[in-house]
C-alpha cells in the first residue's frame, strides 16, 4: 500500500464515522431518494496508480460536473468565441439565480452556473439535432475514461424536466436578448440529459486526468486539449466550480474543483492528480459538505494546494 492508498483509506475511514452529513437535494425528486450515508473517494496520479475507498465504484448523478466538460467540447467547437456568449467572473449568487441576467443583458456571468451551463450546451447543440448533440457529450465522456459503459440516467432527465421551471426561465430570458440559438425546449433538453449523466468516483477522476496533465491523458499520451486551454478551464474551476461558496473552497482546498448537486466533485491536483469524491449531503451552497471536508483533508496531508503547504 503506498502513501497515497494509505491517505485516502484514511480519509474514507473519518468521513464514514462523521454525522454532519448535509442534506441531500431535494427540489429533485429522483436525488432526494439517494441515502446520505454514501461516500467515496478515487484519486489517479500521474502514474495512472489509482487510490480508491469507500463507495468508489457507486454511480451518481454528476449533475452540474458535467460543466466541465461541455465547457471543454464548446471551446472545441468555437473556441474564445464562446467568451462572447458567457462571462469567466464568479457569480456570488445562487447557482439558479435569474437577478444577475438583468442587470447583464442576458449574458450568464461564467459557464458553470446554470445559465451559463445552458448558453454553452446551446452552442454545442447548434447544427445538430438534440440526440446527436448527447451522443456527442456521451462518446466524449466515453473517450476520456474508455469506458463505453457510461450512461444517462433517465429517471433523473425525466425527473429535472418535470421540475425544472426555473432553468426554463433562465433560458426564455437569455433567448430574449438573442444569447441562445436554438429553440429553447431543445437546448433545455440536451441539458437537462447531460446533467443526469451517472459516473461512479473511478470514472469521474478518469476523465479529469486531461486537466491535471496540460490537456493530455499522461498514460495513453492522447491530446484532449491544448495545455493552454486545460490551464484556463481550471482557472474557471477555481473562481467559479462551487457557485457562491467557490472563495471558501478554494480557501480551505486549493485546488480547482468542480462539484454537482448530485453530491460529486471533480478536483484538479495540476501536474499530480486527477480527484473525486463523492457524499450527497449538501451544505447551503448546493456542494457536498463531506465531498469539501474530505478534499481539504487530502490537499492538506499531500501538500497539494495550488497555493503552497
Amino acid at each position: 500500500m503506498t502513501e497515497l492508498d494509505r491517505i485516502v483509506q484514511e480519509i474514507a475511514d473519518e468521513m464514514a464515522a462523521r454525522s454532519d452529513r448535509g442534506t441531500v437535494a431535494h427540489y429533485i425528486p429522483e436525488l432526494a431518494k439517494v441515502d446520505p450515508a454514501g461516500f467515496g473517494l478515487v484519486v489517479i496520479d500521474a502514474d495512472g496508480h489509482i487510490a480508491a475507498a469507500g463507495d468508489a465504484d457507486t454511480a451518481f448523478s454528476i449533475q452540474s460536473i458535467s460543466k466541465v466538460f461541455t465547457l471543454t467540447l464548446a471551446l472545441g467547437k468555437i473556441g474564445d468565441r464562446l467568451w462572447q456568449r458567457v462571462g469567466r467572473e464568479p457569480s456570488g449568487s445562487p447557482f439558479n439565480s435569474i437577478v444577475q441576467l438583468e442587470f447583464e443583458r442576458g449574458i450568464p456571468r461564467n459557464p458553470f452556473i446554470n445559465a451559463g451551463a445552458i448558453a454553452v450546451t446551446d452552442v454545442i447543440l447548434s447544427g445538430h439535432q438534440p440526440r446527436e448533440a448527447l451522443g456527442e457529450i456521451l462518446r466524449f465522456m466515453r473517450f476520456l475514461t474508455d469506458d463505453p459503459s457510461i450512461a444517462i440516467d433517465e429517471a433523473v432527465a425525466a425527473s429535472e424536466q418535470r421540475t425544472g421551471f426555473r432553468n426554463a426561465a433562465l433560458a426564455n430570458y437569455m433567448k430574449s436578448f438573442g444569447v441562445l440559438d436554438n429553440p429553447v425546449d431543445y437546448t433545455l433538453g440536451v441539458y437537462f440529459h447531460h446533467c443526469a449523466i451517472a459516473m461512479s468516483c473511478r470514472q469521474l477522476a478518469l476523465a479529469g486526468r486531461y486537466l491535471a496533465h496540460c490537456g493530455r491523458n499522461p498514460v495513453t499520451g492522447h491530446s484532449v486539449v491544448s495545455p493552454g486551454r486545460a490551464r484556463r478551464i481550471n482557472a474557471v474551476m477555481l473562481t467559479c466550480g462551487h457557485y457562491d461558496g467557490s472563495g471558501e473552497f478554494a480557501y480551505r482546498v486549493g485546488l480547482p474543483g468542480k462539484s454537482g448537486v448530485g453530491g460529486g466533485v471533480l478536483a484538479i491536483a495540476p501536474g499530480k492528480a486527477s480527484i473525486a469524491a463523492w457524499s450527497p449531503g449538501l451544505d447551503a451552497s448546493g456542494n457536498s459538505h463531506l465531498g469539501r471536508v474530505a478534499l481539504e483533508a487530502l490537499s492538506k496531508r499531500m501538500g497539494w494546494s495550488i497555493f503552497g503547504v
